[in-house]
């Protein structure tokens, strides 16, 4: 199966499907969906088949971590025979990187369409914590698939927070241009934000497990900004 460039398409019904995933390929990876061999569908059905694989492999990796998954775990999930993920995927590893790079993806555009009307720096993080507490409640298996990424492949782990430490430092680089941040260093700044991020989420979204739908994600939210704004020390 030939993989499809980002200036091909071979069936109308998938046409905007394919460019789609082909200028998110480009973004995950920075190459061709060819280079990175990995074969997207070129039919609705395949797109089907393909989508079920990666939902299946989230569950499988997310529930059993990466090293006791095997292929014949995610393929009986996504109800697939083993051979059909190696249409898509050459292994194990490549299935696992194309899921980890999707995260990086979708929490990103799932906070940039929360915080689109935003005015202030101020309400962008607000709003932003409080999309990344939303989405990581409803997919819980992220958590265990990122973190896990360390001890499998440790640059893995690296370049996940590396791209999104890249992404936050422009922004606040901007915010501070605009006198609504002081000027600590921005790539300090990152750091401090998401690790606020990911720590509130571990304790009410991970730890609370049974209790999660029940947490105010809008009150922590605030909580979290106000001790931003306001600082932790009296003296």
């Amino acid at each position: 199966m030939k993989s499809l460039s980002c200036t091909e398409t071979k069936d109308d019904n998938v046409s905007i499907i394919d460019k789609v995933l082909c200028e998110l390929c480009k973004e995950m990876y920075g190459g061709t969906m060819e280079e990175k061999d990995i074969k997207m569908p070129k039919t609705k059905r395949g797109m089907t088949t393909f989508n079920k694989i990666v939902r299946s492999a989230e569950k499988v990796f997310g529930s059993k971590g990466y090293y006791n998954s095997m292929i014949n775990d995610i393929a009986y999930k996504a109800k697939v025979a083993p051979g059909t993920l190696y249409i898509y995927f050459p292994d194990k590893y490549t299935l696992y990187c194309y899921l980890l790079n999707q995260y990086n993806h979708s929490i990103r555009e799932h906070i940039a369409s929360r915080v689109k009307d935003c005015t202030t720096r101020k309400e962008q993080e607000r709003m932003g914590l409080l999309a990344f507490l939303e989405i990581i409640r409803e997919r819980p298996y992220m958590y265990n698939i990122i973190w896990e990424s360390l001890y499998i492949d440790k640059k893995l782990f690296v370049d996940y927070y590396e791209s999104f430490a890249g992404r936050y430092i422009k922004n606040i680089d901007y915010a501070k241009s605009k006198g609504e941040m002081k000027d600590y260093d921005s790539m300090l700044l990152s750091y401090v934000l998401m690790g606020v991020s990911n720590f509130v989420g571990l304790k009410y979204v991970m730890f609370n497990d049974d209790k999660k739908k029940d947490i105010d994600l809008e009150k922590i939210a605030d909580e979290v900004v106000e001790i931003l704004e306001k600082g932790i020390f009296n003296i």
